[in-house]
């Protein structure tokens, strides 16, 4: 059984038989959140619906908490592992009411919805609003509290902030500290933001073209942040 909440060893993945994530190795623990960061196209969202099971592995391992994600995209299964992903679209409905958004993180047994209250005291008096109507800050807000209900094992967010006010995300950032903090969740986060994703991360690690330019603690990627400009060009890595 593998030592860490995730951890891929050697992943190609990508679309059409082409890898555009190459030979990447990553980990995730129990009540940490590292951050996975670089530039458009790195492949940072082809990562998270590869773990998710949305898109199919070519080569290497993918586990989660010992267990293996098959090949075969899967996605019902790996939720059922404790697996919630936030995607850039949010992944709300419309049409339902905040209520109906919040008891749809069901996978098994109940949803608590008190627990995303907790986090998201805004949604209270938005209960019977719908989704469509809500600003975007507050469909962030259900969209993050629909996966902290179902009390994940790993909750992946992509890209949070966007499309969000800077005081809006400034303020959502530091949620996905508390997850970790409070519930032991591990938490990878995708973020265009790099010094406020840093902020809250344990670790970091930074894509290039598919390929793996820079990993290290957030304390060592914020201290040098020459290594860390370059390594979204790809023309550096980060010295031991």
């Amino acid at each position: 059984m593998s030592e860490h909440l995730l951890s891929i060893e050697g992943l190609h993945a990508g679309y059409d038989g082409v890898a555009v994530v190459r030979d990447l190795n990553l980990f995730v623990d129990a009540g940490e959140v590292v951050a996975l960061l670089g530039p458009n196209g790195a492949g940072k969202t082809t990562t998270l619906m590869t773990i998710s099971g949305m898109v199919q592995r070519l080569a290497g391992s993918v586990a989660i908490d010992g267990q293996t994600v098959p090949r075969l995209r899967q996605a019902h299964k790996v939720r059922r592992w404790g697996v919630l992903h936030v995607p850039e679209n949010r992944g709300i409905l419309f049409q339902l009411t905040v209520r109906e958004n919040l008891e749809l993180a069901k996978t098994s047994g109940k949803v608590d919805i008190d627990i995303a209250l907790e986090f998201f005291p805004a949604l209270g008096p938005l209960m019977n609003r719908k989704g469509g109507l809500l600003s975007g800050g507050e469909q962030q807000m259900l969209a993050l509290g629909r996966a902290i209900a179902a009390e994940p094992k790993l909750l992946m967010v992509d890209e949070m902030s966007l499309g969000l006010a800077p005081k809006i995300y400034e303020d959502l950032m530091p949620v996905v500290r508390r997850v970790a903090d409070e519930t032991n969740a591990g938490v990878l986060l995708v973020e265009q933001h790099v010094d406020l994703a840093l902020e809250v991360a344990d670790r970091g690690y930074v894509l290039s073209h598919g390929d793996l330019a820079l990993s290290g603690t957030a304390a060592e990627l914020l201290a040098d942040r020459h290594v860390l400009d370059a390594s979204y060009l790809g023309v550096e890595s980060l010295e031991d």
